[in-house]
């Protein structure tokens, strides 16, 4: 395959504690070249140690937590920016590090509440469980609309200036879970108050045609994930329009909860 796929050889704010060493520089380098190699990184998303493992094992060059599985498997609802799912992050965070020998990517929502320092202070201890990279997205909480640019910024540039070798993959909201999305313009326009702000890539959840992923490939000057759209992509041809990464984000999980479902029907 010439993807980066399977290789071929709130009420409280989380529990955070002071970081300790900070993931290896093999990882963390390893996973910014995934994002500027020969075919676009293809990252499967895990919600718990045992789907992350399994798809290690199963040869993937990079894997990147839901936190749609990990809010869902303890019970609570993503996207809402609860600690009780930012300590379940952190904590999967810390165990990924211990079990997994490829780098890893964390989905830390919007940074589940608090300043600058705080959200800096989250991206400390997940690269100091071992990650080698975070999602940071501007969306809301509870799908209230968009941050405010400037202040996402803030987030951003702080993350880098704790953790400057953690890949920031700067989620831009503008399409997800939307009718009528905005034009690609105010798109691009937060992409390049991100980037400025030091983010390393920008990932744009709900863009489809073909002709949306192509401008956005051809304005942003940084890798560009895509969420794959399963019957309206295929990787090889978000390979083709220039995309660096792919990811599943929730599918995985919707996927095995209908096969656990479907095989207790059978028996």
């Amino acid at each position: 395959m010439s993807t980066s796929g399977p290789a071929s050889a709130a009420s409280r704010e989380p529990a955070f504690r002071e970081p300790g060493p900070c993931a290896p520089v093999s990882h963390t380098s390893v996973f910014h070249a995934l994002h500027h190699a020969d075919g676009p990184l293809l990252l499967p998303n895990a919600w718990d140690v045992a789907s992350a493992v399994a798809l290690a094992g199963a040869g993937y060059a990079a894997i990147g937590t839901t936190s749609l599985g990990v809010a869902a498997a303890h019970g609570l609802p993503d996207g809402q920016g609860l600690a009780e799912v930012g300590d379940a992050t952190l904590a999967l965070a810390r165990r990924l590090g211990e079990r997994l020998p490829c780098p890893y990517t964390v989905d830390i929502e919007g940074g589940f509440g608090g300043g600058a320092e705080r959200v800096a202070g989250l991206a400390a201890e997940v690269a100091a469980a071992g990650a080698a990279g975070i999602n940071l997205e501007d969306g809301l909480p509870g799908g209230g609309g968009l941050q405010v640019p400037s202040f996402q910024a803030e987030l951003i540039r702080a993350v880098k200036e704790r953790v400057p070798g953690l890949f920031l993959n700067a989620r831009i909201d503008t399409h997800w879970l939307v009718d009528a999305p905005p034009p690609l313009s105010v798109t691009l326009a937060r992409a390049e108050t991100y980037l400025a702000a030091g983010a390393d890539g920008i990932f744009v959840p709900g863009v489809v045609a073909d002709e949306d992923v192509s401008s956005l490939v051809a304005a942003v000057p940084a890798p560009l994930n895509i969420l794959f759209a399963p019957g309206r992509h295929t990787v090889s041809r978000l390979a083709e329009l220039g995309v660096r990464r792919i990811s599943t984000g929730s599918l995985l999980f919707r996927t095995a909860l209908g096969a656990t479902l479907a095989a207790a029907e059978s028996v």
